[in-house]
């Protein structure tokens, strides 16, 4: 694969989050991320297992979602939820703060939370990336809040979304942003050095994929994988 290609690949976690998905997707998906190389599949708790075989051989990484997509779930919960998938082969975890504690401007308890999941994380080896939610969690000051807490205590990522914060739309229509530039230049200017960025949500074409690469962005979300880097492969060669 032309090096920059396999650049562009390894930055990608191959999202299979849906909830319509079914196994013969998850299958079909784990194929794909095979095929590409990419740099993970980012699965459903359930569905970590299956993955790790799926993947075997491969170095392809198996990532799992934490209190996906609302963050709803207590501390408690989200530990577990954690252990578990590390326990079953996860080696990235995905997990998604309580949102409104973060908007209300509990601080105490969103840094207990992401402290408590990364230690365990940490326990197993795995890594942690923190998705803020950036559809909900709009404020400049909140987000740069929530980088200095990720740092503090050791997170290994800061994310941007889940790719389902839907907003009502002022037709009544809901849908999302995602991943934006500005955020991701903010994350990256306020997190640690130690602390790497990952883009999640509206990346769906190559130049987005290299747009957020040049905002700092190491790992990006993605759906549209095959679509990005067929383009990669198109424009510098296979």
């Amino acid at each position: 694969m032309n090096p920059k290609v396999k650049e562009l690949a390894k930055m990608i976690d191959h999202s299979i989050l849906h909830p319509t998905l079914t196994d013969e997707d998850l299958r079909r998906e784990c194929e794909v991320a095979k095929k590409y190389d990419t740099a993970s599949v980012c699965v459903k708790p359930y569905a970590v297992k299956q993955a790790v075989e799926l993947l075997k051989g491969s170095n392809v990484l198996v990532g799992c979602v934490i209190g996906f997509p609302a963050g709803n779930s207590s501390i408690d919960v989200k530990v577990f939820e954690t252990e578990k998938a590390c326990l079953d082969g996860a080696v990235e975890i995905d997990m998604v703060i309580n949102i409104g504690k973060a908007l209300q401007g509990d601080w105490n308890y969103i840094k207990e939370e992401i402290r408590s999941v990364t230690e365990v994380s940490h326990k197993h080896n795995a890594i942690v990336k923190v998705i803020f939610e950036t559809d909900f969690v709009t404020q400049t000051e909140d987000k740069i809040k929530l980088c200095e807490i990720c740092t503090e205590v050791g997170a290994d990522y800061v994310k941007t979304s889940s790719g389902f914060g839907f907003v009502k739309q002022t037709d009544g229509s809901y849908n999302y942003t995602g991943a934006t530039l500005d955020d991701l230049k903010l994350m990256r200017k306020h997190s640690g050095p130690n602390v790497k960025v990952k883009a999640a949500g509206g990346v769906r074409t190559l130049e987005d994929l290299i747009k957020v690469k040049e905002a700092g962005a190491t790992r990006s979300g993605a759906t549209a994988t095959i679509q990005m880097l067929d383009a990669a492969m198109e424009r510098f060669g296979e």
